[in-house]
C-alpha cells in the first residue's frame, strides 16, 4: 500500500473521530491498526511482562529523529518503553501523531509465544 493510500485512510478515520468528538457516543472507538509489538527483546517489555494485562493503556511517542526509522513510534507502558509499532505498519500512526491527532493505544493480546515478536499485540485507535 503506498503512502498516499495510507494517508487517505488515516484522514478518513481522523475525520470520523472528529465527528465523534463533537457528538460523543459512549464507548465508541475507531480502530486505526492492530499490530504486534516490535523490539520486545531490546526494551523493558521482558522485564514487566508479568505485570502487563490485556486492556492496559499504552502511550505512543513519536521519534522523528530515530536513526533507524523516520516514522518511528515507540510504545510505552507506565513510562517504560516496551518497543515500537512495526516499521512496516507505523506510517499512518506517525502521520497522525505528527499532525497532533490524539491516537490512543492499548494492549489487545498477550501470549507467551516462543517468538518475542508475537507476545504482545497493540491496538491503536481514536475515541
Amino acid at each position: 500500500m503506498d503512502s498516499r493510500c495510507i494517508r487517505g485512510i488515516v484522514l478518513a478515520l481522523l475525520a470520523c473521530a472528529e465527528v465523534l468528538a463533537q457528538e460523543p457516543a459512549a464507548g465508541v472507538r475507531l480502530l486505526v491498526q492492530s499490530s504486534p509489538l516490535a523490539g520486545f527483546r531490546y526494551h523493558a517489555a521482558a522485564e514487566v511482562w508479568h505485570e502487563l494485562r490485556v486492556g492496559d493503556p499504552l502511550e505512543l511517542r513519536r521519534e522523528p529523529d530515530n536513526p533507524h526509522d523516520a516514522n518511528a513510534v515507540s510504545v510505552c507502558w507506565r513510562g517504560r518503553k516496551l518497543g515500537y509499532l512495526p516499521r512496516r505498519e507505523n506510517a499512518a500512526a506517525a502521520w497522525g501523531l505528527d499532525r497532533g491527532h490524539a491516537l490512543r493505544a492499548r494492549i489487545s493480546r498477550l501470549a507467551p509465544h516462543p517468538n518475542p515478536a508475537r507476545r504482545i499485540e497493540v491496538e491503536v485507535y481514536v475515541e
